[in-house]
């Protein structure tokens, strides 16, 4: 008797409870992931979930691993972009701030409740990143080793967005993240990042007088508090513009 192939349907079951997870994860939350509304969603029985998946965490981890190789598969791809290697780690960059607000509990999921072992597509997303430092380091143009170039870019790409994700949607700062990007471009490397808007550089100045306002002591008092309050007024209009 011939043996029935029932690993397709499996699949397509598995892949059907895997979106479901996916779209309640998106819309409600870590909390709105239970096996009755997956269930429910999926139009499958509770015990198919547990079959497949072992328990939720199990799930959770099916849900992210699916998100993340889609990620990873297209920051891949700006590798094989025409750009120049600072061009192309600038849009890797901006592709993983894109993917964290666009994920957020998720990202934060996976970013504070990490998994002891990193899933294959996390090691794929962080094999993309070394293979753009590499790119860089080929072009000479990096000051540190690579593996600190990674790890910096790394853990700078995640605090970026687990900070722009802790602030309200609409005080959010958009600008933070290109000013991140230049921050640890300038300290692995000695350029300026490609498409960094020229008025920083009028905001790095006034950061630096305003630092040292206390030391102009030939002013008075009054006069160094009227100072301090332009500055501070310059600074935020600066950041607001640079911003949008």
């Amino acid at each position: 008797m011939r043996k029935v192939d029932t690993s397709s349907g499996r699949d397509v079951v598995r892949a059907k409870i895997v979106e479901a997870a996916a779209q309640l994860l998106s819309e409600g939350g870590a909390r709105a992931v239970t096996t009755r509304a997956v269930a429910e969603r999926a139009g499958v029985q509770a015990p198919t979930i547990y079959r497949l998946f072992g328990d939720k965490d199990g799930l959770v981890e099916a849900v992210a691993e699916s998100v993340m190789r889609d990620y990873a598969s297209a920051k891949a791809a700006d590798l094989d972009d025409d750009l120049d290697p600072v061009g192309a780690l600038r849009a890797a960059w901006q592709r993983h701030i894109d993917f964290g607000l666009s994920n957020p509990e998720l990202y934060v999921m996976l970013s504070v409740h990490p998994n002891a072992d990193p899933s294959p597509a996390t090691i794929d997303g962080i094999q993309v990143l070394r293979r753009h430092v590499a790119r860089m380091a080929s072009a000479g143009l990096l000051v540190v080793s690579e593996r600190r170039a990674v790890d910096m870019i790394h853990a700078t790409g995640s605090g970026t967005v687990l900070a722009l994700l802790a602030q309200s949607s609409d005080v959010r700062d958009h600008g933070l993240a290109d000013v991140v990007f230049g921050a640890v471009l300038a300290a692995i490397s000695d350029l300026r990042p490609a498409g960094v808007d020229p008025r920083q550089d009028t905001l790095a100045a006034l950061v630096r007088i305003g630092a040292v306002v206390g030391d102009l002591t030939p002013l008075t008092a009054q006069e160094r508090g009227l100072l301090t309050e332009w500055i501070e007024r310059c600074i935020r209009a600066f950041e607001a513009s640079t911003a949008t």
